[in-house]
């Protein structure tokens, strides 16, 4: 593959899904039992061999330090290239950024220094499988300026979003943001290709121009004046907009095909914690349920996702449910429809419930 590099944004659309961001930035969310969101965006571009990664940082990202490390579970602690978390404010600015544009004018220097042809840039709030490096082929035959990455699905319209059209060679005809169109369209997914010398003249005249949105000031008016292409993701793909789409996200999981699809042929990495086996006393009923290292199943467990160190006791009944790692359930509760954050702790005789639409959320170290 030509030499490339990647940018990630791990912080981005956090107003999206506040429940799970207030301490912990998007790409850091749980997911699957074990994995963070940020792996899918970082494992497709080691799959696809990409070795220098840029990772754009913002808010409460201590966590998401904490699960990178040096990059080793990626294969990416490299004394050339590898993982480089990158700050929120560029080299002449001591204030955050506060949009895409903004965070990758604080990446210039960064990208400047790979000295990689193109660059694979990408967020962190989806769940996907990708080979960055067929887009990487598609966009050089089709010789563009920017290649963007789209799935079709019912559009979302409850937050930004782009969608577009393309003609039958794949260049964007026409893009609309927030469009008032229903039904399955193009949706972009916030992952593009370019080369890297045309990135960062884009965004040094975005600078010159006091440009403020890179959808609105940059593709919209570039559908006319830039050559713009569109390159399909198939298959499965679900983005992270709100605790109703990570409930889904996650109880997708339990679908065997699904669940085959996302983890199947090209690995998912993740932080590697060595754990003991997950405990299932006599009393323990366990239905179509992933349940990680380290839990103790004492009560009853349908269609759960529990994370690491879970314990659920006696006589209890929690069904339909995401519990994050080190939550205590005590004896004789009924949980349904709840996501649970870390450390809480549910006390004995306990009734909590949601639905699959608004599921109930308890926020970190709550003690009910």
């Amino acid at each position: 593959m030509a030499s490339t590099a990647g940018v990630i944004f791990s912080s981005l659309n956090e107003r999206n899904i506040p429940e799970l961001t207030k301490v912990r930035s998007i790409g850091s969310i749980p997911y699957g039992g074990r994995y963070r969101l940020v792996d899918f965006a970082l494992s497709n571009m080691v799959n696809s061999g990409i070795t220098t990664v840029g990772m754009i940082t913002k808010n409460n990202y201590q966590s998401l330090m904490d699960h990178l490390g040096s990059g080793k579970n990626w294969d990416l602690a490299r004394k050339e290239g590898g993982l480089i978390l990158l700050p929120p404010y560029s080299d002449d600015s001591e204030t955050l950024y506060n949009n895409r544009l903004e965070a990758l004018k604080g990446a210039t220097a960064f990208l400047k220094k790979a000295n990689e042809d193109f660059v694979v840039i990408a967020d962190s709030d989806a769940v996907y499988k990708l080979d960055y490096s067929k887009v990487i082929d598609y966009h050089i035959k089709k010789n563009a300026d920017i290649t963007m990455v789209y799935h079709e699905h019912e559009v979302k319209k409850s937050h930004y979003y782009i969608t577009f059209a393309t003609n039958k060679d794949g260049r964007v005809t026409e893009l609309e943001i927030n469009s008032s169109v229903g039904g399955v369209q193009k949706n972009y997914i916030n992952v593009m290709v370019a080369r890297t010398s045309f990135i960062l003249r884009l965004i040094q005249n975005a600078i010159q121009c006091g440009y403020k949105s890179f959808g609105r000031d940059i593709l919209s008016p570039g559908v006319k004046s830039l050559k713009l292409y569109g390159y399909k993701l198939d298959g499965y793909y679900e983005n992270i907009d709100s605790l109703k789409s990570y409930f889904k996200a996650n109880y997708d999981l339990l679908d065997r095909n699904i669940r085959n699809e996302i983890f199947g042929e090209r690995a998912v990495y993740t932080k590697v914690n060595d754990s003991a086996p997950a405990k299932f006393a006599e009393t323990a009923k366990v239905k179509n349920s992933l349940i990680s290292d380290g839990c103790l199943i004492e009560g009853t467990v349908e269609n759960c996702i529990l994370f690491r160190g879970v314990k659920i006791g006696k006589g209890s009944v929690v069904k339909n449910c995401i519990i994050f790692s080190e939550n205590i359930i005590g004896e004789n509760c009924n949980l349904q429809y709840v996501v649970s954050d870390k450390e809480c702790f549910i006390t004995d005789n306990r009734v909590l419930a949601g639905c699959e639409l608004q599921p109930y959320f308890i926020n970190k170290s709550t003690r009910i």
